[in-house]
């Protein structure tokens, strides 16, 4: 704090005592502006007497430079003094920004409805389900227009108990042949809410799962009017005619290969040309809708020809021992005689080839082929929600034994990414232009300082230190 003394354009001198702060002055007090000298060291000496009663520095009469040099370094010092005595009262420092902005999206889904704070915490409650479905209609207006479906396989690093009926062996999406696993199938909505889930033995077939999932979700939430998408994995007759005979309209992945002759005949007989697709009736309301992609062709010849290179690497001896033969794979292109002579088949290459970039649908719904196929591409949302789950959420692998702990660990990655979309959502409404994951990451980096005021009651101060964790101060202000 110094006393500056200003020339203006009119010729006169403002006086006037002002603070510096990082590289700009600041004006606390105006003394006024004059031509005539003596008015001017008038208020001069009036300013420095205004510093040193209300400034707290002292009158030393040293030249500019060094007074300027002094005030910076007094206001240093009582800077230093106020920051240490801040830093005496500091109870603890904590890195909580990532559970404040996670904990306000529980409370707005409406999870802390339930009032309990170990809950709050490890969410192993199935009413939860309940509060997030609820919550998912809200989010598209009140009603679920399409539910997409699918299965996967969580394997457990622990042997299975002979006894155990839930933890079994069987195909694994992992290719953790060597695991006991579980079978677990997911509804989520159309922009991958999760609506429900079951869990299923891991030996349980997985095209029995989804009948089951959609009756108990439709029973105990009414839900109405509403499109079933599924992949072709989960596509036989037995499930279509189920679906149809409890009036679900659907929307499923064809195996159009498993088609009739004449269906197979109808498909490759197309001159085929990039987004074409055409559609074929089946029977009574179900059309089979079939379209072709230049991509799609690319990426099945690219995949055929790298699968064909590992076969002649294999099987360069041309014998084969019969624990070695699977039907996985391309194996398929493989001819075996009896005495497991193994040759590759190049017919069977060539008339695989003739499907390269088609893609088949099943459907009883009304909607042009066009949007059939848009609406089936939204399955993506459940495999990220698989993705999501087992790596960033460590659904699997799982340590667990019993099947009530089993079940817990479920409903906890169940409701932690409930709370994972609804954050996505949020950061996306308030327009924050970063991702979910970056936003936790620059979160974490928010420390907050607790305070132990004098009358003993704590008080708590984030600090804000870069540009990016600015961005993200509307999630921590709720």
């Amino acid at each position: 704090m110094f006393v500056r003394k200003k020339r203006n354009r009119s010729g006169t001198t403002s006086v006037s005592v002002v603070f510096k702060n990082s590289g700009s002055f600041k004006e606390v007090h105006h003394l006024g502006s004059s031509a005539d000298p003596d008015e001017i060291r008038r208020m001069y000496n009036e300013g420095r007497e205004w510093i040193a009663k209300y400034g707290g520095q002292q009158q030393i009469d040293f030249d500019e430079k060094w007074r300027k040099e002094r005030a910076n370094a007094e206001a240093n010092a009582l800077a230093i003094a106020d920051f240490r005595s801040v830093l005496s009262h500091v109870k603890r420092t904590t890195l909580d920004a990532p559970q404040v902005i996670l904990g306000r999206v529980y409370d707005r889904i409406g999870f802390n409805a339930i009032g309990d704070e170990i809950l709050r915490h490890l969410a192993i409650a199935r009413v939860c389900q309940q509060i997030s479905v609820a919550h998912t209609m809200d989010v598209p207006g009140g009603r679920i227009g399409l539910v997409f479906y699918d299965v996967t396989t969580l394997y457990f690093e622990s042997a299975p108990d002979p006894s155990d009926e839930l933890r079994q062996d069987g195909f694994s999406k992992d290719g953790k042949t060597a695991e006991s696993q579980i079978v677990l199938g997911l509804l989520v909505s159309e922009d991958g809410y999760p609506l429900s889930y079951s869990v299923f033995n891991g030996k349980q077939y997985e095209g029995y799962t989804m009948i089951p999932v959609i009756d108990d979700f439709v029973q105990r939430f009414g839900l109405k009017d509403f499109i079933v998408v599924a992949d072709s994995g989960l596509m036989n007759e037995a499930n279509v005619r189920l679906l149809e005979s409890a009036g679900y309209k659907y929307i499923l992945g064809a195996r159009i290969r498993s088609e009739s002759l004449e269906t197979r005949d109808w498909m490759l007989g197309i001159d085929w040309t990039d987004g074409r697709c055409e559609e074929h009736k089946k029977r009574a309301g179900q059309r089979l809708i079939v379209s072709y992609s230049d991509a799609r062709a690319k990426k099945n010849a690219h995949n055929r020809e790298k699968g064909v290179e590992r076969l002649q690497k294999a099987y360069a001896k041309g014998t084969l021992t019969k624990d070695k033969v699977n039907n996985r794979g391309y194996n398929k292109f493989l001819d075996i005689s009896k005495d497991v002579t193994v040759s590759i088949n190049y017919d069977k290459i060539e008339e695989d080839a003739r499907w390269d970039g088609l893609k088949g649908y099943i459907t009883n719904t009304r909607l042009d082929a066009k949007e059939v196929i848009k609406q089936y591409h939204g399955l993506w949302v459940v495999k990220r929600a698989f993705r999501i789950g087992k790596s960033d959420l460590e659904m699997r692998p799982m340590f667990h034994f019993t099947p009530k702990r089993i079940e817990a660990h479920i409903c906890i990655c169940f409701v932690a990414y409930k709370v994972y979309k609804e954050l996505e959502r949020t950061i996306r409404q308030l327009g924050i232009g970063m991702s979910l994951d970056k936003a936790l990451f620059y979160a974490k980096t928010i420390p907050t300082l607790r305070f132990r005021l004098p009358n003993g009651e704590t008080y708590s101060e984030r600090l804000y230190t870069m540009p990016q964790q600015e961005q993200i101060r509307p999630l921590l202000e709720g």
